[in-house]
């Protein structure tokens, strides 16, 4: 399953995205990965969730992105959460741009039994139709 954070810049997305996590992860059964492009938020975080530094990677658009949260899903069968925060800044791209990115994930998420929850930076009427289904 995928959800989906919205909002335009400096509205609490990532604020938002960190309690989400740290309320998962009391409940979790399995594994929790919090992938963003800074260290900014990494303590405060729950230690129990797996903090990722994108930009530590080089990922380099679309493709590099989905490649490498497949990877991170592939590295465990236990994965029951991943949060994605700033899908644009890390991929490079707008999220109109983002559908191949999208469909696979889906297809990621259901395949695996992982929740992927998502930041974007955009208003709710700048969201493009293959996502606001997640909304």
């Amino acid at each position: 399953m995928i959800k989906i954070i919205y909002g335009p810049k400096g509205t609490g997305k990532t604020k938002m995205l960190i309690d989400k996590a740290n309320e998962d992860i009391k409940d979790a059964k399995g594994l929790s990965v919090f992938i963003t492009d800074n260290k900014r938020c990494m303590y405060d975080l729950d230690r129990n969730v797996r903090f990722i530094d994108a930009a530590d990677y080089q990922i380099a658009g679309e493709d590099a992105l989905c490649g490498f949260i497949k990877g991170v899903a592939a590295c465990n069968n236990d994965h029951e959460y991943i949060y994605v925060d700033g899908v644009s800044r890390i991929s490079g791209k707008p999220i109109g741009d983002l559908s191949g990115l999208f469909y696979m994930l889906d297809k990621v998420a259901a395949a695996n039994d992982i929740t992927i929850t998502i930041s974007c930076s955009c208003e709710e009427s700048e969201l493009p139709d293959f996502v606001k289904k997640y909304v």
